[in-house]
């Protein structure tokens, strides 16, 4: 792995399991302070939970400029730092209001991502780059699958106050490893100011792709307690089987990103990015033939694998161009599709089939391939 990408990467997986690491405990924390009745208590909840990223979708361009302007790197320290101070936030709240207000700073906060994206494509090799925001997407993969279980673990055993002080811990050496770790090039500034700039209509179409993808990777969480029963899982199974598919879509996303270097040094990047969105496309709308969890499993993990390459790919291409705003807007795309995904599947699963709900994001993908396979921008690379 090239120099700049081992503590960047290294610090980027710390990030990640450190949110990973809090919020699985969350909502049974909430419950724990609760001074309302049962709607009471859920409504917060939803709000508490999700407002993070609602707020990081707004807040990520900005930061994104921010980095661009600035320094990258000493950016994303303060980021770091500034987070794990609201996550020592959430562990003296004691009350719901003053929760919601640390998980609001922690979102106004939440755009290490998109400087760590910004950081990664300062290169003008698009083979390195594509190689390190590849490695950055891998990093954060797999500390969203390791999180969950280290955070369970470190709730039942300490409590949930120590345990996100512990998650604050993690984000403050996340801001360490790139401290000591990462230098960006001397000629940064030169290079930085000499790469064309993306216009706001060149962005319409990597966010259409990224917000396409995202749909499909994170909807499938929110479905499943109405899904399993119709693949044949008994009730007593459902919290397992799905915790199940949710590890094996995390692994193929890993495996996807891991697979984006090598995929990309085979075909230009607007082929394979239309490849990919086809291959997931149709394997999106398959997922409506298994009768069984297995065969379900199955061709979730190929979907995902198909899919997972595409936002690194989109967000390389970008950060070829010089924009951490550009970065910052296609990174909030990836984090409303988080947000979107579950609200539109839900949505769509309440009033028909869960056979409409597959074709339908497929055919989101499809939609896109003329996307794909026309110029992102006139000025910026064209890949290899």
């Amino acid at each position: 792995m090239l120099r700049l990408a081992g503590p960047l990467t290294i610090s980027m997986f710390l990030g990640s399991f450190a949110w990973s690491f809090a919020f699985i405990s969350l909502p049974f924390y909430i419950q724990s302070i609760s001074t309302y009745d049962s709607a009471g208590t859920l409504r917060w909840s939803g709000w508490i939970l999700g407002i993070s990223s609602l707020v990081t979708v707004v807040t990520s361009p900005a930061w994104g400029r921010v980095g661009e302007r600035g320094d990258p790197r000493r950016q994303y320290i303060l980021v770091q730092l500034f987070q794990g101070l609201a996550f020592m936030g959430m562990a003296i709240a004691h009350t719901l209001p003053q929760l919601f207000v640390a998980r609001l700073i922690l979102g106004a906060m939440g755009a290490a991502s998109t400087l760590a994206f910004i950081i990664a494509g300062r290169r003008t090799d698009p083979v390195e780059v594509r190689r390190e925001v590849a490695a950055v997407q891998l990093a954060m993969t797999m500390g969203q699958v390791l999180g969950p279980l280290g955070g369970a673990m470190a709730a039942a055993r300490v409590g949930f106050r120590p345990s996100f002080v512990l998650g604050g811990i993690i984000l403050l050496g996340s801001g360490a490893f790139v401290h000591w770790g990462v230098r960006l090039p001397a000629h940064l500034e030169r290079t930085r100011r000499e790469l064309p700039r993306m216009r706001v209509g060149e962005l319409v179409l990597p966010v259409l792709l990224v917000l396409a993808v995202s749909n499909q990777l994170f909807f499938l969480t929110a479905v499943l307690p109405e899904v399993l029963p119709g693949l044949g899982v008994a009730p007593d199974r459902v919290v397992e089987v799905g915790g199940l598919l949710v590890f094996i879509s995390a692994v193929a996303a890993g495996l996807g990103a891991l697979a984006t270097p090598r995929l990309a040094a085979r075909l230009p990047e607007g082929t394979l990015v239309a490849v990919l969105l086809v291959s997931s496309g149709l394997l999106m709308a398959a997922m409506a033939l298994p009768r069984s969890a297995w065969g379900y499993s199955v061709v979730r993990f190929l979907q995902v694998l198909c899919a997972a390459p595409i936002f690194p790919l989109v967000v390389a291409r970008t950060a070829q161009q010089g924009s951490g705003g550009a970065i910052g807007v296609i990174n909030s795309a990836r984090i409303g599709g988080s947000f979107i995904g579950p609200v539109l599947a839900t949505t769509i699963l309440s009033v028909s089939a869960p056979a409409v709900l597959y074709v339908t994001l497929g055919l989101a993908c499809l939609v896109c391939v003329p996307l794909a396979l026309r110029p992102w921008s006139r000025s910026g690379p064209r890949g290899p």
